[in-house]
């Protein structure tokens, strides 16, 4: 399974700099989130792009980690010749990261195995909501 199994990610950037915002799909991941997700591991999946620093900030009554990411642009969007180098690239890198394998047999096996999505509903304000 993939991290985009049990989060979704916004992102943005200005110059240089980038940043993701990776939210737990349902409060009972967040445990998973916040201990699986670090800057170590972070930087793991980024090590050719992120040249400077990458901070975590932690958000949990909105179970939510925010990552700000420097020299992480190439020199920032307009200077950069990498193809979609911008934030929303490097979020859904982010979201394609696997989950160890252990950890299935903790928490999350509610979670769909096949292709790392979780099943979704529409709520009636127009969001997306776990089907639980």
């Amino acid at each position: 399974m993939r991290l985009r199994g049990i989060a979704h990610a916004r992102s943005g950037d200005k110059g240089d700099i980038a940043n993701i915002v990776v939210v737990a799909r349902d409060p009972g991941y967040w445990p998973v989130l916040e201990r699986f997700l670090d800057g170590d591991r972070v930087r793991s999946c980024f090590a050719d792009t992120i040249h400077g620093d990458i901070r975590r900030y932690s958000v949990p009554h909105l179970y939510a980690l925010n990552f700000v990411m420097t020299r992480a642009l190439a020199g920032g969007v307009t200077l950069s010749l990498r193809l979609d180098g911008h934030g929303k690239g490097l979020a859904a890198q982010l979201l394609n990261m696997p989950l160890p394998e252990d950890w299935l047999s903790g928490g999350l096996r509610g979670v769909s195995q096949d292709n790392g999505s979780a099943p979704y509903v529409t709520s009636d304000v127009g969001g997306r909501l776990p089907n639980t």
